[in-house]
């Protein structure tokens, strides 16, 4: 367990879903200690998905107003850690940390929205992402206050 870096970007392929659900939730863990962002390598639309909404309100997490963007819209290039959750995204990534001194982890994180069937098991999977997220960032980036 290092120090918290200042900033961290997550990054999937569409912005709406991995991405959005853990940028809250590191915001949630570590509150203003460590700036979170998140992007896709291609944002799907202006909304987030519906059940993500939904699996974060469950836990008290709002992410309904988050706005889907891509690295491009970056406007700070300065970040210190990139977790990215699909291939396209770790590539992309590593693309963008060429010339920047940034580090990139890759977390291979399931996409719930591939999950079919009924809502209940459609939302079971979101949570099943929701939950494994919210204990790898709570893992990666441990709180202060959870350790004195």
């Amino acid at each position: 367990m290092g120090a918290l870096p200042g900033s961290v970007l997550f990054a999937c392929d569409r912005n709406t879903i991995r991405s959005p659900m853990a940028e809250a939730i590191l915001k949630h863990l570590v509150g203003h200690r460590v700036y979170a962002d998140s992007v896709g390598v291609q944002p799907d639309g202006n909304e987030v998905d519906g059940f993500a909404i939904a699996v974060m309100q469950e836990i008290g997490l709002d992410i309904a107003r988050h706005n889907p963007k891509s690295f491009a819209d970056l406007r700070d290039m300065s970040v210190d850690l990139i977790v990215t959750f699909t291939p396209r995204a770790q590539h992309r990534a590593l693309e963008f940390t060429r010339s920047l001194a940034c580090e990139v982890e890759y977390w291979p994180i399931h996409h719930p929205g591939d999950v079919s069937g009924s809502r209940e098991v459609r939302l079971q999977a979101y949570r099943d992402t929701r939950d494994l997220l919210f204990e790898r960032i709570r893992t990666r980036f441990p709180s202060p206050e959870r350790h004195a």
